[in-house]
């Protein structure tokens, strides 16, 4: 009343006024309390009733404690020192790895396939079903590991001497006991590296391209622990493929080839470094109904040699092919007409190198490369492997000449 001059009742009214808002806000208090409990009651009874809404809140608080817990492995499982390592048992040996079209496998020794002059028939390489064909061949040894690509863009790890061993005219072991493969997942591509090799510490990443032409980078520490069920190597939109798969420093010239004859030579900063999960960024742009057929990297050899379904093929010097900008049309490559067919292939070479060629019949033929003659950019090339209007070549690869 002294403070601000009021009455007697002006006074009393105030404090009135006060205790009133005062009990009023305890009530409110404690009805929406009573009503939140009965919220968390009535909740929690219906996850007691249902089992699904019971697996989705533990699911969501598993996440949960992963989302803020959840960091990388820091210790890695190691054989104990002078344990014997399994593939200790097996001598390291160079080996011939094949894969067919149905997804069978098997390894031979490298020596298997004698060299051949460039036009012959070849050699049976294996005993197929009718509808069956090789679509892989590489050649490794022993001790190294082996990672194989899926045409959904997993991968899959495997020894190469867990791969069993067959005859030349075997069909192999059906991969599918090898691997758990996915329903309607089929081998796309696979690479081979030795784990003690000094390479693996200037090679710290895998460059993927695929057959729309997307390409991408993503460090090979990523693939450390593959699991049997496997692990996404590159998210494919619908309709791709994985075609490639090479092993990089992250400082390499990348050739892209494709069915229609065409190429483009860009470097690799031009595509950064993604997560396995990741898309990717386009390589080249294609025209309608053309797809890309091979990458390699330029340092992989001097020449690039492209091997037609009619069985034509040469080699041209890399140096026809100038470095461009990432997602350009490229340049020409191959003159692709009736009788050459379009491209099954390509791959950098060395004169010491030797090539195998497989047909759709399952026969392969071994050559050296100096025997493939140089010509330019825009030719077809000579006759490499005889074919005929049912048989046509379906895969290439490159053995390493003997010094290496």
């Amino acid at each position: 009343i002294e403070e601000f001059a009021l009455s007697d009742i002006q006074a009393q009214a105030i404090l009135d006024m006060r205790l009133q808002r005062l009990t009023g806000l305890e009530r409110d208090k404690i009805d929406n309390e009573y009503k939140e409990l009965m919220e968390r009651i009535t909740y929690l009874e219906s996850i007691l009733a249902d089992e699904n809404k019971l697996f989705g809140v533990i699911k969501d608080e598993m996440l949960a404690i992963k989302d803020k817990y959840a960091d990388p492995r820091r210790t890695e499982i190691k054989p104990a020192e002078g344990e014997i390592a399994l593939k200790d048992l097996y001598e390291e040996e160079e080996i011939a790895i094949t894969l067919t079209h149905l997804g069978y496998i098997k390894r031979l020794p490298a020596d298997t396939y004698k060299s051949q002059k460039r036009g012959g028939r070849g050699i049976s390489a294996l005993t197929t079903r009718e509808e069956d064909f090789v679509t892989d061949l590489i050649s490794t040894t022993t001790h190294s590991l082996m990672l194989f690509f899926t045409n959904r863009g997993r991968v899959y790890k495997l020894n190469a001497y867990e791969v069993p061993e067959g005859k030349r005219t075997s069909k192999g072991t059906a991969i599918v006991n090898l691997l758990q493969l996915n329903p309607g997942e089929k081998i796309a591509r696979t690479i081979s590296f030795n784990t003690d090799s000094k390479e693996n510490e200037d090679l710290k990443y895998l460059l993927f391209a695929t057959k729309s032409g997307i390409v991408k980078k993503t460090p090979i520490s990523d693939f450390k622990n593959i699991n049997k069920s496997g692990l996404i190597a590159i998210n494919l939109k619908d309709g791709d493929e994985l075609i490639g798969v090479n092993r990089t420093n992250g400082e390499e010239d990348i050739i892209l080839v494709t069915e229609n004859g065409m190429s483009i030579r860009f470097n690799e900063n031009d595509v950064r470094a993604m997560g396995r999960t990741a898309t990717g960024v386009k390589g080249i742009t294609l025209s309608k109904g053309d797809h890309v057929v091979s990458m390699d990297l330029i340092s992989n050899g001097t020449d690039l040699l492209v091997v037609s379904e009619k069985g034509f093929g040469k080699r041209t010097e890399t140096e026809e092919y100038r470095p461009q900008i990432r997602a350009g049309k490229g340049i020409k490559t191959y003159n692709i007409n009736s009788k050459t067919g379009k491209l099954v292939g390509a791959t950098l070479v060395d004169e010491d190198d030797e090539m195998m060629m497989i047909n759709s019949n399952g026969v392969l033929i071994r050559i050296r490369v100096n025997e493939i003659s140089i010509f330019g950019r825009v030719t077809s090339g000579v006759k490499l492997m005889k074919t005929d209007e049912e048989v046509e070549v379906v895969s290439i690869a490159k053995l390493k000449g003997e010094e290496e």
